[in-house]
């Protein structure tokens, strides 16, 4: 008598490979204005907790510095802080957008169309905004001047805004592999 068990191992563990169809960077480039409403949405969003965190203090009864450096004050910024992170660099590496993005339909996206990588998306919001907001604001109007809309701080990532949904082909190249294993006769 003989036993014998096949089981299929993939030679190669890969991810999806992303090829993004007719991507045009000027006509799927998002309004300047459209762009500050998100971000705009994304600050007041942003801003509230500490505010609610400062008026609930407030009507607790602190005052003065006890307000400032309070428990709930505390919490408050730590909770602010939690989701910035969440919103500019955990939401965009999900789907290329941040909650204000999201409400709007626009996306950030690469010079070619896929998803821009967590470098990219750390350099657009944590080195990229500072430095827009240093200049004033002025980075902003970069956009205004370039072909395919993006700001300063999409000059910086490598990354743009879009404005709709690009059509995206995943492949998979995985090759799979049958393994033989065979046991001995019994008699």
């Amino acid at each position: 008598m003989s036993a014998r068990a096949e089981k299929i191992v993939s030679a190669k563990k890969v991810k999806p490979k992303q090829v993004v169809i007719g991507f045009d960077a000027e006509k799927l480039k998002a309004p300047i204005l459209l762009r500050c409403g998100a971000l705009l949405i994304d600050y007041l969003l942003l801003i509230s907790i500490p505010v609610f965190s400062l008026l609930l203090g407030r009507y607790m009864g602190d005052d003065g510095a006890g307000l400032l450096n309070n428990e709930i004050s505390n919490a408050g910024w730590l909770i602010t802080v939690l989701l910035a992170l969440t919103n500019f660099l955990i939401f965009p590496m999900i789907n290329g957008q941040t909650i204000g993005k999201m409400l709007t339909g626009l996306s950030i996206t690469t010079l070619d169309g896929k998803d821009p990588r967590i470098g990219s998306l750390f350099l657009r919001h944590f080195i990229g905004y500072p430095l827009v907001l240093l200049t004033g604001g002025l980075g902003f109007f970069v956009s205004l001047f370039n072909s395919k809309g993006r700001a300063l701080h999409d000059l910086i990532s490598k990354t743009m805004v879009v404005y709709g949904q690009q059509t995206v082909k995943k492949t998979i190249t995985r090759k799979k592999v049958r393994k033989k294993k065979s046991k001995g006769s019994k008699k």
